[in-house]
């Protein structure tokens, strides 16, 4: 397994212990983050209507379309470090 795998695990199982959770748009940089480290580039139709919150993840995941899943993943590891400082 490779270094930044490794740190991207660990961001991963870390962000799960924050003292608070994060705000939403917080959160929606994280889902996009993951997906994209994990996933690649979005996949599917877009949400409708009815579900927002289904369209704000596509949305967040969509504009990360083009990264490669190793910038994501250091992306990852990065934010969740400065989350950790910001949320302990």
């Amino acid at each position: 397994m490779s270094d930044l795998q490794t740190q991207f695990e660990t961001a991963a199982e870390e962000v799960q212990h924050l003292s608070r959770r994060p705000d939403d748009q917080t959160m929606l940089k994280l889902y996009a983050l993951y997906k994209q480290a994990t996933t690649g580039d979005v996949q599917g139709n877009r949400p409708g209507f009815m579900d927002m919150a289904g369209r704000f993840k596509y949305d967040a995941w969509a504009k990360l379309k083009g990264t490669t899943k190793e910038a994501a993943m250091q992306q990852y590891v990065d934010f969740v470090g400065q989350l950790k400082v910001k949320y302990g």
